[in-house]
């Protein structure tokens, strides 16, 4: 089967964090995690796989490579948005640092930046930038993506139409996936 598979990456211990361009390694439950998936994902073939160049990313892509005897690509296209200033805090840190940015952020999401931060019509352009090639490259094979629940959301809205909040359910766990062309029915 041709298309592409997109994988959440295991958990860190920045589960619960705005983690975005921060580098953590998967943790002991990630660890357990990545090696359900593999078992889980028994029955497919992939031709190559390709992860963002984020440590917890390429942690989870890696032993996939190895099991499927795919060669592994990292692409620093792939990565989660730059949470800037709020990179590595909880949401109660962010209110605590300043209320009202936090506030307003939340209410316009996503037209305001977090400080210092990616824009989010950046990020969007920056994966789809990315996706548009491995789409092509699906059309004739079997492409893994080891990514972040951001970008995966961004490929939920962009090339299926699903709700923010669709989306956000879709990718809320880690090790996720979906396929694409996308069969919701699946996830």
């Amino acid at each position: 089967m041709n298309g592409l598979l997109f994988i959440r990456h295991a958990r860190t211990d920045l589960a619960g964090t705005f983690c975005g361009h921060s580098d953590p390694p998967l943790n002991t439950t990630g660890q357990q995690q990545v090696a359900d998936l593999i078992a889980r994902l028994t029955a497919e073939h992939f031709d190559a796989i390709f992860c963002s160049d984020l440590r917890r990313a390429v942690d989870t892509a890696e032993p996939l490579a190895q099991a499927f005897k795919a060669p592994l690509t990292p692409k620093q296209g792939l990565r989660e948005i730059h949470f800037g200033d709020w990179e590595g805090l909880t949401w109660a840190e962010i209110e605590q640092r300043d209320a009202d940015y936090a506030r307003r952020w939340s209410e316009t999401f996503p037209a305001l930046t977090a400080p210092g931060g990616e824009s989010f019509a950046d990020f969007e352009r920056r994966v789809m930038t990315e996706i548009t090639p491995l789409r092509s490259l699906a059309e004739s094979q079997r492409i893994a993506v080891v990514t972040h629940g951001g970008v995966m959301r961004t490929v939920l809205r962009s090339l299926h139409g699903c709700s923010e909040q669709e989306a956000w359910e879709k990718t809320n766990s880690y090790c996720c996936t979906f396929s694409y062309p996308i069969n919701l029915e699946s996830l």
